[in-house]
């Protein structure tokens, strides 16, 4: 394979990181690779850098736990082919990362083989999720729904709410006046089926757990 890639890993294991690294430099010869061991960090390299043909990341690093990380990549880059490399194996977890946008999932314990053979079929363009991890027809309970049908902005201003912002705040951030943020809570509190704040952020909460 020829072809000129790059490609941002982000995980918060340097061991890790540095094995993929390695790993990726002797299979794809002509490849760019750029690292990063936050969501922070990543969203920067992704704001700096023109063009990043794919990202590998992590479910578990700074910044991001669960889920959290993965949809607020979709909201803020939906062209962006995402793959998720996890510890995190089991079939409900494959699912919830196919049904939140990403472009596939690599499971840690992976032989180098399997590895380099799922990184060439997404850099040809097409998903890659391992069978007999997916969770067909039972990925989601009944909190992941809930979590699932919030807009991208609704789940930033979730997310906001849990880290103790005040509506004010939240709007100042977000560069929306109060009144669109307490419409915002609104219709979370509605799909989350939630009556206040508190609530919400716990749902939230278990749902990262």
């Amino acid at each position: 394979m020829n072809a000129t890639y790059s490609i941002l890993i982000a995980d918060d294991h340097p061991l890790f990181r540095n094995a993929l690294l390695q790993s990726i430099q002797m299979a794809f010869t002509h490849t760019r690779l750029l690292e990063a061991d936050s969501l922070h960090t990543l969203v920067r390299l992704l704001n700096q850098e023109e063009e990043i043909d794919l990202v590998l990341l992590d479910l578990k690093m700074p910044g991001t736990n669960g889920m959290s990380g993965l949809i607020q990549l979709r909201a803020e880059y939906p062209d962006l082919p995402i793959v998720v490399i996890s510890a995190s194996e089991e079939s409900a977890i494959v699912s919830q990362v196919k049904h939140y946008g990403a472009f596939g999932f690599i499971p840690k314990s992976s032989d180098m083989k399997t590895l380099i053979a799922a990184l060439r079929q997404v850099l040809e363009g097409a998903p890659y999720f391992p069978e007999e991890m997916l969770n067909n027809g039972h990925a989601f309970d009944d909190v992941s729904e809930r979590i699932a049908s919030l807009t991208p902005q609704q789940y930033k201003v979730l997310n906001m709410l849990s880290d103790g912002l005040l509506n004010k705040q939240i709007a100042h951030e977000l560069h929306v006046s109060e009144a669109t943020i307490k419409a915002h809570l609104t219709a979370i509190f509605r799909k989350l089926d939630v009556k206040n704040r508190t609530q919400a952020v716990i749902l939230l909460q278990e749902h990262h757990s």
